[in-house]
């Protein structure tokens, strides 16, 4: 194999999309001819009994999944797993197709090791991912589908698009996600206030079984964030998100004025907002933290606090497609380390 911190100085020449397209085109390759990966499986995914947990009706092998944003399309599930990852969430998708905003949208602050993304959900629209998923559901590993409004949906109609989503993807993931705190679509994160979330949930839970996961933005007040996603719960939410990307743009020396950052800068403000929500939450709900996590020790951090499943995105990029494998084989070590027998002995153990 080809070791990745050879290859990322020729990456990091590229520019960020054009090199997201570089990796999407080699993870794509196990999804549509039958490349014998085997060797390569078995040495990045870890299925290790002490990570193994069932949520939401499934198995879930180990606690660590590939963030929305990646795999946009559908395209590169089984390339993911490869990778290692114990679960994957496609999207955001919209109803419609869209391009997306204007490129230039996506930027490395690599002094900070984080991402700048204006992305703008970009995606190939509701149709055509469902025809991807018919292909290949059920898959190995579970499968989240976030859901978001398409840039020209006006707010007062933005719960059509998000019950027309899960009326078409129903049946054809694990999970749901209702995406409302991008902050690179126009008046998405004014979403985030009780009367919409409480319509929202009354509709969705009558269009489906599959859980509902509601993902929030980080630059919430840490009351307005308990309160809301405390009220999401109570309206259904079958589990919350923590979080988004931020617009806090003082957490980089050199940023644009545009979309939200990921990566290492977001590790306090992600974790200070999912410690405060899991203090309300955990033991009423699933909780999945997402936000500056790229060691096994951060991961436990997150599990300690509360989290049942983990997402990394952004960390990939700095430091290569072994980091999933690493941590996931280091959280082994912490666990036994600490006498658990399971995963499921220290989720929240900071919390009792």
């Amino acid at each position: 194999m080809i070791n990745y911190q050879t290859i990322k100085p020729l990456l990091f020449k590229l520019q960020p999309e054009n090199a997201h397209h570089v990796a999407e085109c080699v993870l794509r390759l196990p999804n549509i001819c039958q490349i014998p990966f085997n060797p390569f499986l078995k040495s990045h995914f870890i299925a290790d009994e002490i990570l193994t947990q069932e949520l939401f009706g499934r198995k879930f092998r180990n606690p660590v999944g590939l963030g929305a944003g990646f795999d946009k399309n559908a395209t590169m599930i089984r390339g993911i797993q490869i990778l290692g990852f114990g679960y994957t969430e496609i999207g955001t998708v919209t109803p419609r197709p869209q391009a997306g905003n204007p490129k230039p949208r996506m930027f490395r602050h690599v002094e900070e090791e984080s991402i700048q993304n204006a992305m703008g959900f970009n995606n190939d629209g509701a149709y055509k991912v469902i025809k991807r998923l018919k292909q290949r559901y059920p898959f190995t590993t579970p499968i989240g589908i976030n859901i978001g409004k398409n840039k020209i949906t006006p707010e007062n109609e933005a719960i059509d698009d998000y019950t027309h989503l899960i009326k078409a993807f129903n049946g054809l993931g694990d999970y749901f996600v209702i995406n409302i705190s991008s902050p690179n679509t126009p008046g998405l994160r004014d979403l985030q206030n009780e009367e919409f979330i409480s319509k929202l949930f009354s509709e969705a839970k009558k269009l489906t079984k599959m859980p509902i996961l509601l993902k929030i933005a980080p630059d919430m007040e840490i009351e307005d964030a308990v309160t809301l996603t405390k009220m999401a719960v109570e309206k259904g939410a079958d589990g919350i998100i923590a979080t988004n990307t931020t617009i806090d743009y003082s957490l980089v020396k050199h940023p644009k004025n545009i979309g939200g950052l990921s990566g290492a800068v977001l590790k306090e403000k992600s974790f200070k907002i999912f410690e405060a929500i899991a203090k309300e939450l955990y033991g009423k709900t699933i909780l999945i933290s997402v936000g500056g996590i790229d060691s096994a020790e951060e991961a436990y951090k997150r599990i300690k606090a509360g989290a049942s499943l983990v997402q990394i995105l952004s960390g990939i990029v700095f430091h290569g497609p072994d980091m999933i494998m690493n941590i996931n084989k280091k959280l082994i070590q912490l666990l036994k380390d600490d006498g658990y027998k399971n995963i499921t002995e220290a989720i929240g153990v900071d919390r009792k």
